[in-house]
């Protein structure tokens, strides 16, 4: 039932909150804090297999969501974006760096890298 742990985590930041209290709280303990769905269900006195359809359920109205808005995957589009901004910048840099020497071309360069690091810092 694990499923990948950057994508659920994902998931849960974007679209936790239309989760109802339960759903997020199992869905925490179970990918977040790594708990066993017997951890769950001895800590909380419900079946394994109640917590499991919280669970499973939950995970259903996170890709549902997500189906819907696709922030996660624009998200995902923008930071490889921003990466390649500024490995496209820092290869400007080199080049310019190996045969012009320009001073200008230069500070574009990592003035550019460093708004792309600023912008996927702050996303």
């Amino acid at each position: 039932m694990k499923e990948d742990p950057l994508v659920m985590s994902m998931l849960f930041d974007f679209y936790g909150e239309v989760l109802t209290e339960k759903q997020r709280d199992f869905f925490d303990l179970y990918h977040n804090r790594d708990l066993s769905l017997g951890e769950i269900a001895e800590n909380t006195g419900i079946t394994r297999q109640g917590v499991r359809d919280v669970i499973v359920r939950a995970t259903q109205v996170l890709r549902s969501m997500e189906d819907k808005l696709g922030l996660v995957g624009r998200y995902k589009a923008v930071q490889n974006g921003l990466v390649e901004i500024r490995d496209a910048a820092a290869a400007i840099e080199e080049i310019n760096n190996r045969r012009y020497g320009s001073g200008p071309v230069r500070e574009y360069a990592q003035r550019i890298q460093e708004l792309a690091s600023g912008i996927a810092e702050k996303t």
